[in-house]
């Protein structure tokens, strides 16, 4: 039976405390206003018989005498073949404009799949970029951050991964977007054709700030309906510093004790909860989470890249519009490279970034004004087309292709002796005419 309540003791921003006893941590209350409004919030503390309650959406018009009805069940998202295509905010509310989503409602920040269900990881998941697809590759079910400082193109290289990738289905997770980056993404998948098997939940910068705490637990309830009926999905979300910084204000504005840098001791858990959706699910689909963090000043010890690098299988690290080889790390590249891909892929990607590390040696010595050896000359001609068609963003090469690229690139600059690759794979793959 529902529980209704006709009194708020309390109010702050949008948190309210109403007395209930017999109500649990996360359950749904629907708040009916004076003036006709209706809004949705959920339990988030219980002391004795006060609860404490999340308002989603806008909290503004609430007043203490308005009637809060608790309703025996968590949040929930709809999940139906209608949901493809569609564009919803983080409280599952369609904002394009179309009908209501019709489908099954499912409860959403439940846990993780059993991993007794789990299969080890061994497909590709190719994008075209090179510095993924050589040197880190993105596996199937992976979960993996981009690292980078706020104005670098991680939402254009979304994108990128969204347009190249096999995925049956794509689920955009978008948490305080601009209207720019949030026209930018439909713009991408109306463009890439990619639309009808493209599902976007939204919090944009101009929405409460509860409401991104809701995006993630949205994305991945669906994203795991849909692998659980077999569909391949690739979880793109960005930005999850705004997620933890919502983490952030509602532990504040509930009084929490913050446990570093303002953010509370949970902030461990929440991000890993998230996360840990990512799998292959034995004998049906899997869920794949590639996500943006934004690093504030940089910074790799801020505690959400430093709780995120615990939790994750890797990064990518976004350096003036291009994915830095040294910092970037993909832990699952060794299930695939030189399984699913070509017999050369491990030891040319070795020997370039290798090569390449040399060459930053190289523009060192040349901005101290130090003479240059011939071999030096040979690394800086190799950085310049190292950065030029493996590193730059905007190349887009199968996988193949781009290893045929980097041994061309190897033989324009370099005699075969000099590479410190083995002699069978020089004489099977080495170009024999380098096009200088």
């Amino acid at each position: 039976m529902k529980k209704v309540h006709d009194r708020i003791n309390n109010m702050r921003g949008n948190l309210i405390t109403v007395t209930a006893g017999d109500v649990g941590l996360g359950e749904l209350a629907e708040v009916k206003l004076k003036n006709g409004r209706t809004v949705y919030a959920s339990v988030l503390r219980i002391e004795g018989e006060q609860a404490t309650l999340q308002v989603f959406e806008d909290a503004r018009g609430i007043s203490t005498g308005d009637r809060v009805t608790f309703l025996k069940r968590r949040m929930q998202a709809t999940f139906g073949d209608s949901l493809l295509g569609r564009r919803l905010s983080g409280s599952g509310v369609p904002i394009d404009n179309g009908p209501e989503v019709i489908g099954d409602a499912l409860d959403i920040g439940g846990p993780s799949l059993n991993p007794a269900r789990r299969s080890i990881p061994r497909e590709m998941v190719r994008t075209n970029i090179p510095m993924i697809d050589v040197f880190n590759c993105l596996v199937k079910s992976q979960k993996i951050p981009i690292f980078s400082i706020p104005g670098e193109p991680y939402n254009k290289l979304l994108m990128r991964i969204a347009n190249q990738t096999d995925a049956d289905v794509v689920v955009i997770a978008g948490m305080g977007l601009t209207f720019g980056e949030y026209q930018a993404f439909i713009d991408n998948a109306e463009q890439a054709g990619s639309l009808n098997k493209t599902v976007m939940f939204i919090h944009r910068a101009t929405d409460p700030a509860v409401e991104c705490l809701l995006v993630p637990d949205m994305a991945l309830a669906c994203a795991e309906k849909f692998a659980i009926n077999g569909s391949s999905v690739l979880v793109l979300m960005t930005d999850m510093t705004a997620f933890a910084d919502s983490i952030k204000e509602i532990a504040i504005t509930m009084d929490q004790v913050p446990s570093n840098r303002g953010y509370p001791g949970s902030l461990y858990s929440d991000l890993a909860s998230r996360y840990e959706k990512a799998g292959v699910i034995e004998g049906s689909g899997s869920i794949t989470i590639v996500s943006v963090t934004t690093m504030p000043g940089d910074d790799v010890t801020h505690p959400i890249p430093d709780n995120t690098g615990y939790i994750t299988e890797g990064q990518f690290y976004l350096h003036h519009g291009m994915i830095d080889p040294f910092g970037s790390l993909s832990r699952l590249k060794q299930n695939v490279i030189g399984k699913v891909t070509r017999e050369d892929h491990g030891d040319l990607a070795n020997a370039m970034i290798r090569l390449y590390a040399e060459s930053k040696k190289a523009r060192e010595r040349r901005s101290m004004g130090f003479r240059l050896s011939k071999w030096d000359e040979k690394l800086l001609v190799y950085s310049d087309k190292f950065e030029g068609q493996m590193m730059n963003l905007e190349v887009n090469l199968p996988i193949d292709e781009a290893l045929d690229a980097g041994w061309l690139i190897l033989a324009e600059c370099f005699e075969p002796d000099e590479v410190g690759i083995k002699k069978s794979m020089i004489d099977t793959y080495w170009p024999n005419k380098a096009v200088v």
